[in-house]
């Protein structure tokens, strides 16, 4: 039964002592006015929250906002985490200038469900109800609440409540439930310290499930911290859902640490951002322009934060009802996602100016103009599958968070794009978690066989490019893991030779460059003639008129395709030598031998014999013991 449970959260919002607190206690039997402020004066400040029996295998919890000008931040707040909600409106006054401001907010924040409320009916006649109801309409023909159903009544003597909750039982079957299945997520509106429990904060989630006991971060302060105990309406629950009114009570911080607008997390899916891209719905009219880079205060989930508007197709906003592409800059990180709705209000004269949703979380710097313009375009319209590819096309590679990171799309959403590209080979795992667009894979398998031929070009006579070398060649703004990614691949593949931290193209041999080509074999032959008994390499370079670096590039040639040995520092064999030194040694030397016979054997000095000898040391072939050399068993 657990698992059919829906859980939801519903609103109130309308003019200062129109009977929303009142109302909250008719439906729940709970008086939201808690704050010993709010019973001396009779108003809301803070946000209350009661449970709201409404039977079957619903959970609702009722938000009652204030409705007090001077106390807008904490009634955005409140119904930035609402998914239904009660416009108020008293009998005897009708629609006030809260009245209208809170709408707009409603309509700024996507809230569509809606159910109008006209309370004090006892205080009315008919034809003032008429006149009111008529004024209702007039202000919500033009809205998305303009088909809401209205209901009067009278919260102190009941009349019209048990209609009432029919009616908001019959409008909540029609809500979206919120997703539990993806990462938790609860941004905070209250913070206290309860005795002998410690740092408690309470807010509604909007995603996901948190348990009792669960590890947990504190955005952005990135603190982690416990869950200890979990409470919803002052119930203790092993676990919490996406849209249920939940208080949990954390280890490891101090209430001072955390503030309103933080927001608890069970994962690295969410990212914190001051740059965000958006799309915005002004004010039919503003009472001044809007400048260029004016300042705004933004209200997005439980966070309050001052920033500035930037602009990329015009200088201001007066009177513009379409909306509008442009960027808010902020002066402090917030935790948002792709599709965040929040509210701009200008903190001189204090009114609200508009509302929209976000496009991209991790927004950039850009130019003014019409490019700009189209690219959040793009942007704002992209499905999942063109958000996905945009960051893959612009990070080469990504992981699974940082994909939910920044394209601001649900984990789910994500993994799904990320399924269908694999399948249909769109896109590419490179590792256990991370991804890259298979064109731009090809295209780097591409570059670094072009690199390593580039560089065969230039040095023929070189074995191959070091593996170190070539990653800093196409490093730039491509992942290190990616071209790693990318070698394997070709190495798997064949088209690249590797051998210890040397790479090569598989069809590449290291041979002598045109240029020198003749004196080089010169020399070459030069010193397969002279046997063991060779002059000092730098003699035959210097007769052959190669430059220093020809000499030293020539040497490294020979030693490592095996044409050559070095014997000294100054004395390098031919390999034909080596062999028919090898192979003399060894029939005319017994199992043990001593230098006389070595060199009655070979015929030379001690000049070359005795570097000769250790060569065949250091290779394994033989173990000199006090005096005596020893052949090793093959």
């Amino acid at each position: 039964m657990e698992l059919d449970e829906r859980y939801y959260t519903l609103g109130m919002a309308g003019h200062i002592d129109h009977g929303k607190t009142a109302l909250t206690k008719a439906l729940t039997g709970i008086d939201t006015d808690r704050l010993q402020a709010e019973k001396e004066r009779g108003i809301s400040i803070e946000l209350g929250y009661a449970p709201f029996n409404i039977g079957e295998d619903v959970q609702v919890s009722i938000v009652d906002v204030p409705g007090h000008e001077r106390f807008i931040r904490q009634m955005i707040a409140g119904v930035a985490g609402i998914d239904l909600v009660m416009i108020v409106l008293a009998a005897d006054e009708g629609v006030m200038p809260q009245t209208r401001e809170h709408i707009e907010i409603l309509k700024f924040l996507g809230i569509h469900h809606a159910v109008v409320v006209v309370t004090k009916i006892d205080r009315s006649d008919e034809a003032l109800i008429e006149l009111v109801t008529e004024d209702i309409k007039e202000t919500l023909k033009d809205t998305v609440f303009s088909k809401a159903p209205m209901v009067y009544v009278d919260s102190l003597s009941g009349q019209g409540i048990e209609n009432l909750k029919n009616i908001l039982r019959q409008q909540l079957k029609q809500v979206e439930r919120r997703q539990s299945h993806t990462a938790f997520r609860l941004p905070i509106d209250q913070v206290l310290t309860i005795h002998g429990h410690g740092t408690v904060v309470r807010g509604t989630i909007y995603d996901g499930i948190v348990q009792k006991g669960e590890t947990l971060t504190v955005l952005p302060l990135n603190k982690t911290v416990r869950a200890r105990q979990i409470q919803v309406h002052h119930q203790s629950r092993e676990t919490a859902k996406a849209g249920q009114r939940t208080a949990v009570n954390l280890t490891d911080i101090e209430t001072r640490e955390i503030k309103r607008g933080d927001v608890l997390v069970n994962s690295e899916f969410f990212s914190v951002s001051k740059t965000l891209d958006v799309t915005v719905q002004f004010l039919a009219s503003l009472s001044s322009p809007l400048k260029q880079r004016g300042q705004v205060k933004v209200h997005i989930g439980t966070a309050e934060v001052m920033g500035t508007i930037v602009f990329f197709d015009r200088k201001e906003v007066k009177d513009e009802a379409a909306e509008v592409l442009c960027q808010l800059r902020l002066t402090e990180d917030v935790v948002v996602r792709r599709g965040d709705r929040f509210i701009l209000r200008r903190p001189s004269p204090a009114e609200t100016v508009g509302g929209g949703w976000v496009i991209q979380p991790q927004g950039e710097k850009y130019r003014f103009g019409a490019a700009t313009i189209e690219r959040l375009q793009q942007l704002k319209a992209g499905t999942p599958e063109f958000l996905v590819e945009e960051v893959l096309r612009e990070s080469k590679a990504s992981t699974l968070a940082a994909l939910v990171q920044q394209t601001g799309l649900t984990e789910q959403e994500v993994q799904q794009v990320i399924a269908t590209g694999v399948k249909e080979e769109t896109i590419l795992r490179l590792f256990q978690n991370e991804y890259c667009l298979n064109t731009i894979f090809v295209t780097l398998k591409a570059k670094l066989i072009d690199e390593l031929r580039n560089y065969h070009n230039v040095n023929p006579m070189k074995v191959g490019m070091k593996r170190a070398e070539l990653v800093t060649t196409i490093r730039g703004h491509t992942p290190k893991g990616l071209i790693e990614a990318g070698l394997k691949a070709l190495i798997a593949e064949k088209r690249v030779r590797k051998q210890d931290d040397v790479l090569a193209l598989a069809d590449f041999r290291p041979h002598l460059p045109e240029k020198n080509q003749v004196n080089m074999q010169r020399v070459i032959t030069t010193l397969q003639k002279d046997g063991l008994q060779v002059e000092d390499w730098e003699h035959y370079a210097q007769a052959n008129k190669l430059s220093e670096t020809d000499q030293e590039e020539l040497a490294l040639y020979l030693t490592n395709t095996g044409q050559a040995y070095w014997i000294s520092e100054h004395l390098l064999i031919h390999a034909d030598a080596y062999e028919k030194a090898l192979k003399t040694l060894k029939t005319q030397t017994a199992k043990n031998f001593v230098l006389k016979e070595a060199k009655e054997a070979l015929g030379v000095s001690r000049k070359y014999l005795i570097p000769f000898l250790e060569l065949l040391d250091l290779q394994g072939l033989t173990v000199r013991d006090d005096g005596k050399r020893q052949w090793k068993d093959d």
